[in-house]
């Protein structure tokens, strides 16, 4: 460790490392425990909602990777009181069946999925994706004078990652912020369903996979109508989307 390195920094290098599993499958957070150790993390494990939630909001964690299923306290409570307080990375497990649940948790501000039962390795790429995305909204606080693009009424600042619509602040999650910078550096062009997965989750399309359509659905909600009151982003039947470009 360098000898000038501060103490504020080694504890954001420790936090970086850990990561918080709530789920009440004790089987599954050894395994987990045992698998992410080689990736370099630390794991901390707690199998109810409420104390997961505790030490969600502890400030000690990185991510966390959450089970929709828990006693005393649902996965979905859970990250809806998360997110009233933090911006904390949240990967959810959810069984397949449980499609409902999974869109209302991506609804909600969830960075990503995994549905059970899951492949660790994919589990871990996952993890590290979103990591790098919440690294890159943290670095921005010191990254060189923005970019600023403006399409119509919304203007995207990538080097303070903020968004405005008119003269007022958009609030979007790091997610939202770049999908919204990946249609706006293709505006009127139509990008497929593939594509944007790829580029804003960091990962391929699966074939059940409908996270990055919550994701659209949620940006079109907080951008809201366009001035003529037509679509900002349009959904081309079977292929993507297009972010649509004003007269």
């Amino acid at each position: 460790m360098h000898p000038r390195e501060s103490n504020a920094e080694r504890g954001a290098q420790t936090r970086a490392q850990r990561i918080l599993v709530i789920d009440d499958d004790v089987e599954l957070c050894q395994l987990l425990t045992n698998y992410l150790a080689h990736d370099g993390f630390q794991i901390e494990a707690v199998h109810d909602g409420l104390e997961g939630l505790e030490r969600a909001l502890s400030g000690e964690f990185a991510l966390v990777i959450l089970d929709l299923m828990l006693p005393g306290m649902g996965g979905t409570e859970v990250l809806s009181r998360i997110r009233l307080r933090s911006a904390l990375p949240v990967i959810m497990l959810s069984a397949r069946g449980e499609d409902i649940d999974r869109i209302r948790g991506l609804e909600i501000g969830a960075d990503d999925y995994v549905p059970k039962p899951f492949n660790p390795r994919e589990l871990s790429a996952r993890i590290h994706s979103v990591l790098r995305r919440a690294s890159a909204a943290r670095s921005s606080v010191t990254a060189p004078p923005p970019e600023r693009i403006l399409i119509g009424d919304v203007e995207l600042i990538a080097g303070s990652r903020s968004v405005r619509r008119g003269d007022r602040p958009v609030e979007l999650t790091s997610v939202e912020f770049d999908l919204l910078e990946t249609f706006f550096k293709a505006p009127g062009r139509v990008i497929p369903r593939e594509e944007l997965t790829r580029v804003v989750l960091g990962r391929e399309l699966g074939p059940m996979d409908r996270s990055i359509d919550v994701h659209v659905s949620n940006l079109r909600k907080k951008l809201g109508p366009a001035p003529d009151h037509g679509e900002r982003i349009k959904a081309v039947r079977s292929v993507g989307y297009l972010y649509v470009m004003p007269d």
